[in-house]
């Protein structure tokens, strides 16, 4: 099943309140079935996040083997490496992703999310697919500046020695609009995850610019293992939201590093799910406020 959540746009007929968020199903040509058995094309539906305010949202880093080798120098960990990200950080498709003051090296990460479906605490890898409730497109955007990197420092820099601030500011994770259940989609077969950066000015303005191209089969560890290690120390709980990696193509590791200015737009899209693409803004532009 492909559910497609979504929002009323203003002014719509609905006795529906404008921030509460609906769910239709997908058919296959895109069109969505909304409550009421109607079917209503995408482009009459504001994109509302597939997860919405997960209790936890739980990161893994360097999880793919490819991302691991881009990176010099870099060993594959012995373990899962576990961070977080806060509810404050995500945002809907086409909402824009805010530079915060301080950074100028925000980067792009395309992610499959797995949601939670039921309580996960110390269960093993063989029983771990049975608390998946489905899957979501992801980009783990990161202040490379404030995460330490090396390629992103300037003079005098060293970042936060820690990655909250860096990973887990506001609109740090658009989560796109499509929620696929299990029997839709098998990450340990290989589903293809892309990013674009869409540059806002210059000589290529408008024209997408291919970042990363790599497969969910390329996990170190994949979703059951994941759950497995995660669930001996933090309780897992239905909603919440892990975030299982990236491949390699991120901007801060290419030469010269590429990172996501005001007026970029910055698509991630995963084979199977679908897509989310968000505009870059500076924070003294922030729609929020």
């Amino acid at each position: 099943m492909r559910l497609f959540a979504y929002r009323e746009r203003p002014g719509a007929t609905s006795d529906a309140p404008p921030d509460n968020v609906l769910v239709g199903e997908l058919d296959g040509v895109g069109d969505v079935t909304v409550p009421g058995s109607t079917s209503r094309p995408q482009s009459q539906l504001v994109p509302a996040p597939a997860v919405t305010k997960p209790g936890k949202i739980v990161c893994v880093g360097l999880n793919y083997h490819s991302h691991v080798s881009e990176g010099a120098g870099r060993q594959v960990p012995d373990r899962p490496l576990l961070f977080a990200k806060f509810a404050n950080a995500i945002a809907a498709d086409g909402e824009a992703i805010v530079r915060p003051p301080g950074t100028h090296a925000l980067d792009l990460e395309v992610e499959l999310g797995v949601v939670i479906r039921r309580r996960a605490r110390r269960v093993d890898v063989a029983d771990a697919m049975d608390h998946v409730g489905g899957y979501v497109v992801v980009n783990d955007v990161s202040a490379r500046d404030w995460q330490g990197n090396k390629a992103a420092l300037r003079d005098g820099q060293t970042g936060d020695g820690q990655w909250l601030r860096a990973k887990g500011s506001d609109t740090f994770l658009p989560v796109g609009p499509v929620f696929v259940t299990p029997d839709e989609l098998d990450p340990r077969a290989g589903a293809r995850l892309r990013s674009w950066r869409i540059p806002g000015s210059g000589p290529q303005a408008g024209q997408s610019q291919a970042m990363q191209d790599g497969s969910t089969a390329d996990m170190i560890w994949p979703v059951d293992e994941l759950i497995s290690f995660i669930s001996r120390h933090i309780t897992l709980e239905q909603g919440d939201l892990i975030a299982t990696g990236t491949p390699a193509g991120v901007g801060v590791f290419r030469d010269p590093p590429v990172f996501l200015e005001p007026g970029d737009r910055v698509r991630c899209e995963i084979e199977g799910i679908g897509a989310v693409e968000n505009p870059i803004v500076d924070w003294q532009d922030d729609p929020r406020a």
